[in-house]
């Protein structure tokens, strides 16, 4: 299948590259840069010399494939939310009747549930969730009812190194010699190594689903202490508790997210796509696997 992806050059979205290409895919991949263009070439992808506010050429990849999966963002910038919306746009305006979308999410649409399990059925709303445009974007992309639209609730991605989180966390170790935390810690997040993640974007597009929400987090649910612990264990420093005022002076808006807990129920996926995660859980991940390998 020809299938046109996003962020190729970021930490999913090359993974995801990856596992379509090992897969037999022809994928054909954005890259804004050159930097980009030779890592989505290493990784036996073709690269698309563009950004997301190149409508044009994303009307025009997007109608050239069979499938788009759309892994490309950036959290930090204030703007993302009317070039996610344009993006998407203009992607599901190029696909082709009968196309396959694979949409990128994220657990943090979901409200906080203060430690209950939340599955797809529960309601989200851009006013409970630190990223609303996903909220948008997910209903965006359900709504176009020309294309077999899958949306990806991903969980903490974590695995290869990565992890704007838990890069964070351990800069945090490593040059300051403490790792925060807020409150007692107790609150437990899902999580989803990122090989697992990308095996499930596989399953999304060989299977044809229309309108699929799917969770993705292993079973594991880990409480942001521990995370810090551990984190604070491979870098030598010293886990600390803050205060939610204190987090939000040193984090911002990150603290107040930090003390959510929403742990998600994945049996969807695994039902619909026979998907089953294997790789080692995050705990593992960070003292014996990538994190600690680097």
């Amino acid at each position: 299948m020809r299938i046109f992806i996003t962020g190729a050059s970021g930490y999913v979205g090359a993974v995801v590259a990856e596992h379509l290409v090992r897969a037999g895919h022809e994928v054909v991949a954005l890259a804004r840069s050159d930097k980009a263009r030779e890592r989505v070439e290493g990784l036996g992808a073709k690269a698309v010399p563009g950004g997301l506010r190149d409508l044009d050429v994303l009307r025009g990849a997007a109608a050239a494939a069979q499938a788009v999966v759309h892994t490309a963002v950036d959290y930090a910038d204030p703007d993302m939310g009317e070039i996610e919306r344009d993006t998407l746009a203009a992607l599901l305006d190029g696909l082709n009747e009968g196309g396959r979308f694979v949409y990128t999410s994220t657990g943090l649409v979901y409200p906080d549930r203060q430690g209950a399990t939340v599955d797809e059925d529960h309601p989200v709303a851009p006013e409970t969730s630190p990223q609303p445009y996903k909220v948008l974007g997910e209903r965006q992309v359900l709504a176009a009812g020309h294309v077999a639209g899958t949306v990806i609730r991903a969980a903490l991605v974590y695995g290869r190194g990565g992890s704007g989180l838990l890069q964070g966390l351990i800069a945090a170790g490593r040059q300051g010699g403490t790792v925060p935390y807020i409150g007692d810690g107790a609150n437990a997040w899902s999580s989803v190594h990122v090989d697992d993640l990308a095996a499930l974007y596989v399953a999304a597009i060989e299977h044809r689903d229309a309108g699929t929400v799917v969770n993705a987090a292993s079973a594991e649910r880990t409480p942001i202490r521990r995370i810090a612990e551990t984190v604070a264990g491979l870098t030598g420093a010293q886990a600390v508790s803050l205060t939610l005022e204190q987090g939000i002076a040193a984090m911002g808006p990150l603290a107040a997210t930090l003390t959510r807990s929403s742990p998600m129920d994945a049996s969807r996926a695994r039902r619909l796509f026979g998907w089953a995660p294997e790789r080692p859980g995050l705990i593992e991940e960070l003292t014996t696997g990538s994190y600690a390998q680097s």
